[in-house]
């Protein structure tokens, strides 16, 4: 089972590139860092709101096990602030509901079948929660600068589309000591990326893969608030 905390790192992170879109028929450049840096503030600036269907699977090296998760995820920015709501629907092809909410410096964890709630508060490092989720939906080329040392492998085609390669490695430590760097795929044109794979010191890794995503499109308020049964609890980290 994945930590609370560590779940919300994948959240942030495991969102990167997905940003607002355009012009689908187009394709990534062929080698120039900087100017896949522009297309993507470019694709930021358009940005309202995103859904999307992932499925992540967890790879423990020294069991050589696999832990998938599946599910849909809702971004929205308004004047300057990001929210964001998952709502897991399988593990490892089972029915497996949770729903994980952020909002206003807060993360709320919902777990049906224990009826708890786990909650985080990111206090004085809002911030830096922030700066993390907008790399997800909307963050923009200069965002990935100032908190990445990119570079750039070349280019791929997934699913059709010709995307940039982009290796991330953190500039900050506390990232750092959870993922030694990370890997995505992303057609900076649209601000979408396809593929991540981020690697844990351990040598442990995770897979992440998005589709059937929706921009710009109306979110209902509800999406990000939980309305969980009488009886349940909450716990603060």
């Amino acid at each position: 089972m994945v930590s609370v905390r560590k779940m919300f790192a994948l959240l942030c992170l495991g969102l990167m590139g997905l940003a607002s879109g355009h012009s689908w028929g187009q394709t990534a450049p062929s080698g120039d860092l900087q100017k896949v840096i522009s297309q993507l503030n470019s694709a930021a600036a358009k940005f309202g709101s995103a859904q999307a269907d992932f499925v992540w699977d967890q790879y423990q090296v020294v069991v050589q096990d696999h832990d998938v998760q599946a599910g849909t995820i809702y971004y929205e920015r308004k004047n300057g602030s990001t929210r964001t709501a998952a709502y897991f629907k399988q593990e490892n092809g089972k029915d497996a509901r949770k729903t994980m909410v952020y909002d206003n410096g807060e993360v709320n964890f919902y777990q049906p079948e224990i009826k708890q709630i786990t909650i985080m508060r990111a206090g004085a490092n809002k911030g830096q929660w922030e700066s993390f989720l907008t790399l997800g939906f909307g963050g923009s080329g200069a965002d990935l600068e100032a908190n990445w040392n990119v570079t750039l492998q070349g280019t791929e085609t997934i699913d059709g589309v010709s995307v940039a390669k982009l290796d991330l490695v953190p500039k900050q430590q506390k990232v750092l000591d959870m993922f030694s760097h990370v890997t995505i795929w992303v057609d900076p044109i649209r601000g979408v990326s396809l593929k991540q794979i981020f690697y844990e010191p351990s040598g442990d890794n995770r897979t992440a893969t998005y589709k059937n995503i929706r921009y710009n499109q109306p979110i209902k308020g509800d999406i990000f608030r939980i309305d969980a049964p009488p009886g349940t609890t909450k716990a603060i980290k």
